[in-house]
């Protein structure tokens, strides 16, 4: 076969263990990567060679590979197949309030961006109360696809009321940071935020974005900022792809 990178050890599936063979294979490919013998963005042999091998149906190489998929392990790119997912992207929940862009430039990656939308519209009645603002008041929406070396890694949607960053949705902001811009030009500088995490499917609009396949996990983060004296700037929600991303959480004990 022309793509054998799983290693030649003589491994089987235990047909009289109780462990389910899906278990077995799952268990197996995942010590494989975890020992580095088999690298990142390294592609796994098919379902066809990985059955032949171990004598097992398509069904079971199926379901070992779906639950690698959904806890980091593999990625499947359309067309090309699956792959050893690259390290993932660590990024902190509780942060110093620097915005994506600073905080990727800081561990390293380059950063570019895709603007799908930047317009003015009537604020949605879950903006309005998260800006605290009336309902139907113009907001600049800010749509954008976030590339860390060139792979597309976060889609968001930024809102931010227009009365505070007049012409803001004039503003080039596909090679700035949108904060350090609110900052410099506006003189809106964040004091504190409050976000929520949560996890989805992608659709096929999300999926087709991150270059992913249609139902794979996403994190999902939806963040308020706030200036100092305490009135909302911004409130945005975030889709971090689950195969790329995990969020690291500084925990400080508080004695009374």
């Amino acid at each position: 076969m022309d793509n054998e990178p799983v290693t030649k050890r003589p491994v089987f599936i235990d047909k009289s263990s109780p462990v389910p063979y899906y278990h077995q294979l799952k268990v197996f490919l995942m010590n494989e990567i975890e020992s580095g013998r088999l690298l990142p963005m390294q592609k796994i042999p098919s379902e066809t060679e990985l059955c032949e091998r171990f004598d097992i149906s398509r069904t079971v190489v199926r379901q070992a590979i779906k639950d690698l998929q959904n806890e980091g392990y593999l990625t499947t790119e359309k067309g090309k197949g699956t792959f050893v997912s690259r390290p993932k992207i660590v990024g902190g929940l509780v942060q110093s309030l620097t915005g994506f862009h600073e905080d990727m430039v800081r561990r390293g990656f380059t950063v570019s961006t895709e603007i799908l939308k930047q317009e003015v519209q009537g604020a949605s009645q879950k903006v309005s109360e998260a800006l605290g603002i009336e309902g139907g008041s113009p907001v600049i929406v800010i749509s954008r696809v976030r590339r860390l070396n060139g792979e597309p890694s976060v889609y968001v949607t930024t809102y931010i009321p227009q009365k505070i960053c007049p012409e803001l949705e004039e503003e080039d902001l596909q090679n700035q940071s949108l904060y350090a811009l609110l900052e410099g030009k506006y003189g809106l500088e964040i004091h504190r935020g409050h976000r929520y995490i949560g996890v989805s499917l992608a659709n096929e609009y999300e999926a087709g974005l991150l270059n992913i396949e249609v139902g794979s996990p996403l994190i999902e983060l939806d963040s308020t900022s706030y200036l100092k004296d305490g009135r909302p700037l911004e409130y945005f929600h975030a889709l971090h792809r689950g195969d790329r991303t995990r969020f690291e959480v500084e925990l400080v004990r508080i004695r009374e």
